[in-house]
């Protein structure tokens, strides 16, 4: 029950192969075990989750990545390994030796990551005994196996891909990302992988990472939970030999970085949890990007809200409710609030040329803009979310059964 149309052609990224297989975490026959490789040289930059319950493969994975460049990614799905204590960090580093032991690289060259039930034990032993065969599957045109392969309650893959030219030489961006539900990311997504032939540096590539995250994967919400498992990865091979540091470069590069995350972070939402809506939620003049962020969760997140979109009720006044209850600085005397093109207050009353049928006409589609307008000050931010359906209720109660 995913928003829009979407795409699963990607271009292959010189310099990184992936993998997958079935390895019996999901059930039999379930894809559920996802490897990617980079060529020798590689440059990785990562987010991880803030949750105070992060998984193990992502403490494993931090420590990795700071004491190494990363040759190889190995994902498992249907299992989270999180909340599982020492025994499950010890779990992650034994998939990381299983494999280093298989390839000739270094266990800290190899990053964990698993998503999927919170507080079971991983099956170490599916994942190794499944290496052997894994290995072998690696290659460059496995985007869309890699996608699907680590998928959970996702209805269909993510994958985004651009291909530029920089001082006359082509440089190719492909990532994919999982995550339908347990969305409100406090750094990233669930799972996002990006790569790039292009030659970037760690500082300079950390830095991409974070300011694309901060207008793209920290800009949605489908429940408004963290995931105990978020990370966020972007590899750089660097095998087109085009620098990307600095100048003309680096800002053709960035737009066509940033423009993939947030496809891939709409993407998500788009397909969020029993999802029948796309929703942006836009304030603007406020006096500090904080306000206008506090403002546009409490409108994303409102369970009334929510549920209002799913039914196609223009019930405005859910809309001054969240605004109401954000901890920001407002004048009610001065909120003008939009949906679509139509107005429905302004200066904090119901604008005297709204009518019910011109709300109803706008919530009937599939993508709704909600616009407030605080004419207080000149900061503006974006979120965007899904509504809140019956089939998000069932999905949910059905999770583990």
């Amino acid at each position: 029950m995913a928003v829009g149309d979407y795409s699963t052609d990607f271009h292959i990224v010189p310099g990184v192969r992936l993998g997958g297989v079935p390895c019996g975490i999901k059930g039999v026959d379930q894809l559920d075990l996802v490897l990617f490789e980079f060529v020798s040289g590689s440059v990785t930059a990562g987010m991880f989750t803030q949750s105070h319950f992060a998984a193990a493969p992502v403490l494993v994975g931090r420590e990795h990545l700071d004491q190494r460049d990363s040759r190889y990614f190995l994902i498992n799905s249907g299992n989270a390994n999180a909340a599982t204590g020492d025994e499950g960090k010890s779990d992650a580093v034994t998939c990381c030796k299983a494999l280093s032991q298989q390839t000739g690289v270094r266990p800290n060259e190899v990053i964990p990551f698993s998503t999927g039930v919170i507080g079971e034990k991983l099956q170490v032993a599916n994942i190794t005994d499944a290496l052997p065969e894994l290995i072998p599957t690696l290659d460059e045109t496995n985007w869309l196996l890699a996608a699907q392969g680590i998928m959970t309650t996702d209805t269909r893959p993510k994958i985004a891909t651009r291909l530029l030219e920089i001082e006359g030489k082509a440089v190719t961006i492909t990532g994919i990302a999982k995550g339908s539900g347990m969305i409100q990311p406090d750094m990233a997504t669930m799972l996002t992988y990006i790569a790039t032939d292009a030659v970037v540096s760690k500082p300079v590539l950390q830095e991409l990472l974070k300011t694309g995250a901060e207008q793209s994967f920290n800009r949605i919400t489908v429940d408004s939970d963290t995931s105990t498992n978020d990370s966020c990865m972007l590899t750089a091979t660097g095998v087109s030999g085009v620098g990307c540091d600095a100048g003309a470069a680096r800002a053709s590069f960035q737009e066509a970085l940033f423009s993939v995350m947030q496809e891939l972070a709409h993407g998500i939402i788009r397909d969020g949890e029993g999802a029948t809506k796309f929703v942006t939620v836009n304030v603007s003049g406020g006096m500090t990007r904080q306000d206008c962020l506090s403002i546009a969760y409490a409108i994303a997140n409102s369970p009334l809200m929510k549920t209002a979109l799913f039914a196609s009720d223009a019930n405005w006044g859910r809309i001054v409710m969240a605004i109401g209850k954000a901890d920001a600085t407002v004048d009610h005397s001065k909120i003008d609030v939009y949906l679509g093109d139509v107005c429905l207050m302004k200066s904090g009353g119901k604008d005297k040329n709204y009518r019910e049928e011109m709300g109803a006409e706008v919530m009937e589609h599939a993508e709704i803009t909600i616009r407030v307008e605080l004419n207080i000050g000149n900061e503006t931010e974006t979120v965007w979310t899904s509504d809140l359906s019956h089939e998000y209720v069932t999905i949910n109660a059905e999770y583990r059964t």
